[in-house]
């Protein structure tokens, strides 16, 4: 089972229990607001999600981990890879995203989880570019990425919603642990 952990966080694989508290966090518009449509997700498209962020791990070695407070052992969201189908900037690259519950944000949790995530795509899986994508107005997710280290490289549009995005990206010869 992929385990990582932080100094403050455990990044793992999704169990049962995670399924109440994530679709609580996904109830949330101030937290879906920047995600897809930007509409609250049900308990049953949670749970749909979650089956999927699995099957991905099952079939690309890679995905969406549950993110675990180490010091309470709750669920504070998630974080992860996945292969990006959309917009055709990043099509077929593996992107980097994560959404943590309100009540965990201002604390550098996004951060700590999304540069972990991010030195195990390119030091334990071995990939070679990670991108991001980030709603053009969404400066609170663009300020994790540039703590990142991850370079705006150019601009989008969701064919889905039309909102305007910024896309990231960062190279393994550019990525400093």
């Amino acid at each position: 089972m992929t385990e990582i952990h932080t100094p403050r966080l455990l990044l793992r694989r999704w169990l049962d229990d995670d399924l109440v508290p994530m679709s609580e966090i996904h109830a949330d518009p101030d937290v879906m607001r920047w995600v897809g449509d930007g509409a609250p997700r049900s308990f049953e498209e949670t749970s749909q999600d979650i089956e999927a962020w699995e099957e991905e791990w099952d079939e690309e070695g890679f995905g969406i981990f549950a993110v675990e407070l180490l010091a309470s052992g709750e669920l504070a969201g998630a974080v992860g890879l996945y292969l990006a189908d959309s917009p055709p900037a990043v099509a077929d690259h593996v992107a980097v995203c994560w959404r943590l519950g309100r009540q965990y944000w201002g604390q550098g949790y996004a951060s700590e989880a999304a540069q972990a995530t991010l030195e195990f795509a390119l030091q334990d899986r071995g990939l070679d570019r990670v991108v991001a994508v980030c709603r053009t107005s969404d400066t609170a997710s663009a300020n994790v990425l540039d703590k990142l280290g991850m370079r705006a490289t150019g601009t989008a549009q969701d064919p889905d919603t039309g909102h305007d995005l910024r896309v990231y990206g960062i190279d393994l010869t550019e990525y400093e642990a």
